[in-house]
């Protein structure tokens, strides 16, 4: 019995995003390649003699129940194993919500890995997997990590080769989208052919680690509805690219964007543009990182 646990979820972006159709159940079947990056949240979970799952977050709007994909990962586990005890989370925030970088499905994957690590479970990633996707249809992936091929409603993962390292600089404007509005206003069957992204391209690009035809194959469908909607996506774009990004897409359903740097001085030029300079008007939250391809969660216990 493991009665305390310290946990990182990492985010992640998507570097080619393309949605096919819309299935009779209402899902959309998807095309994605998804990339772990190194900003992550901190999740700390405590051992309860008491049963059920209790939750405390260090931002006051997040759900402290089951609404929260944290608390429900826990309470499948401990619920489907009969768990006579329960489990504390103290979950701090640092990837940006609502923003298109599955913080709330990586909180869960790593809950559902500490869950069982706690009591002895004894579940492989691909059982956690198989439960994550009962959460949300990006957990699977996030139990994964590291670059990935992501297709059906996301739950069919093909690991891939680590993408060609760079730096990562994120930056998320003061507004949130909703990803069922974002999918529920796309239009997949109208779009031009050029406007769906060479996901197959991206993919032996990054088999052969070749950084510039990786990030010349970036795209995202979903931009199509958001970035209409909020200006500000592009302008952070434009800005990155004219900072000398190699790329930058808006990830997800968004509003979070992203430009990959091969230089760690323009890099750095942008990140101090966008946090304390002009950039800093439309961008409310700014990291800089890197890719993050490290499969095995790290942890320490007590």
């Amino acid at each position: 019995m493991i009665r305390h646990l310290n946990l990182k979820a990492y985010g992640k972006v998507n570097l080619g995003l393309d949605v096919l159709r819309r299935r009779d159940d209402g899902y959309h079947e998807v095309r994605m390649v998804m990339q772990t990056v190194g900003l992550y949240d901190k999740v700390e979970l405590l051992y309860r003699e008491e049963p059920g799952v209790t939750i405390e977050t260090n931002l006051y709007y997040l759900p402290a129940n089951e609404n929260n994909l944290a608390c429900r990962a826990a309470a499948l586990l401990l619920d489907e194993f009969g768990v006579r005890h329960g489990v504390h989370i103290r979950l701090n925030k640092f990837i940006p919500v609502a923003a298109g970088m599955a913080g709330g499905s990586s909180d869960a994957a790593a809950v559902l890995y500490g869950v069982s690590r706690m009591f002895g479970l004894g579940l492989s990633r691909e059982q956690l997997q198989e439960r994550g996707l009962r959460i949300g249809a990006d957990v699977p992936y996030c139990v994964l990590r590291g670059t990935a091929l992501s297709e059906g409603v996301g739950e069919i993962l093909t690991p891939l080769p680590p993408a060609p390292q760079c730096q990562v600089l994120i930056a998320k404007p003061g507004i949130s989208v909703s990803t069922r509005s974002v999918y529920e206003n796309l239009h997949a069957d109208r779009l031009r052919p050029d406007q769906h992204p060479d996901i197959d391209g991206m993919v032996e690009a990054i088999r052969r680690k070749d950084i510039v035809e990786m990030t010349a194959r970036m795209g995202n469908v979903l931009e199509t509805v958001t970035v209409p909607a909020h200006p500000e996506i592009a302008a952070i774009k434009d800005m990155m690219l004219e900072s000398g990004a190699a790329g930058a897409l808006m990830s997800g359903s968004g509003p979070t964007v992203f430009g990959l740097y091969t230089d760690s001085r323009a890099a750095s030029s942008a990140y101090e543009r966008l946090r304390y300079g002009d950039g800093s008007r439309i961008a409310r939250q700014v990291y800089l990182t890197d890719f993050f391809n490290r499969k095995e969660p790290e942890e320490t216990e007590e």
